[in-house]
Parts: C-alpha cells; structure tokens; sequence
C-alpha cells in the first residue's frame, strides 16, 4: 500500500516561484511512474509533469519553460519546481504514482498565486 504526503503549497505573488514536495512509500514498483497533477475550480484534472524512474520526462503545454519536475529515488522524493508563476498556475496539485498507470494519489497541496 502506497503512501503519499506532498508539501510546499502556498500562497505566492504572479512571477514567483514555488518547490512542491512529495514523499511516497512503496515498492520500486509502485512508484516506478510519478506525477503531478492540478485541478483549478471549474476545471478539469489536468497532468502537469511526469516523469518514470529511469527520468524520461512529459510536461503539459502550458507549463513548459516555467515547470520541471524531478526526482530523488535514494528517499523516494518528486519535486516540482515551479517558476514564474501565473494566477492561472492556481489550484489544488496532486502527486500520483503507480506501476505504468496512476492509481495512488496523496490528498494535494493547494497552490494559490495572487496579488
């Protein structure tokens, strides 16, 4: 059974930059793919960033240049790292991860940038 805990929501000013965290206990498996996603209201999910153990990356249009997304497999750790940040960027990020699909989900860290 995965456990996830993501950190290192906020509130931050347009144009500023936020590091999200994310701690997930599991198999090598279980954690083989690793995610964000974000949900803004009246949204849809969306995926951000993944990225698989070996560090093959996938970023959503709208985040790439201003996101990236890393991992430490050592402390089983994904990071995103989140620059120029736009009010748009504002809603709820999830960290997922799973085997080839997502299917473990932390509860999300709210990310808010306003003025």
């Amino acid at each position: 059974q995965v456990h996830i805990v993501e950190s290192g929501g906020g509130l931050v000013q347009p144009g500023g930059s936020l590091r999200l965290s994310c701690a997930a206990s599991g198999t090598l498996f279980s954690i083989n793919a690793m995610g964000w996603y974000r949900q803004a209201p009246g949204k849809k999910r969306e995926l951000v960033a993944a990225i698989t153990f070996g560090g093959p990356t996938n970023y959503a249009d709208r985040v790439k240049g201003r996101m990236t997304i890393s991992r430490d497999n050592a402390n089983n750790m994904v990071y995103l790292q989140m620059n120029s940040l736009k009010p748009e960027d504002t809603a709820v990020y999830y960290c997922a991860t799973g085997c080839y699909v997502y299917t473990n989900w932390g509860q999300g860290t709210q990310v808010t940038v306003s003025s």
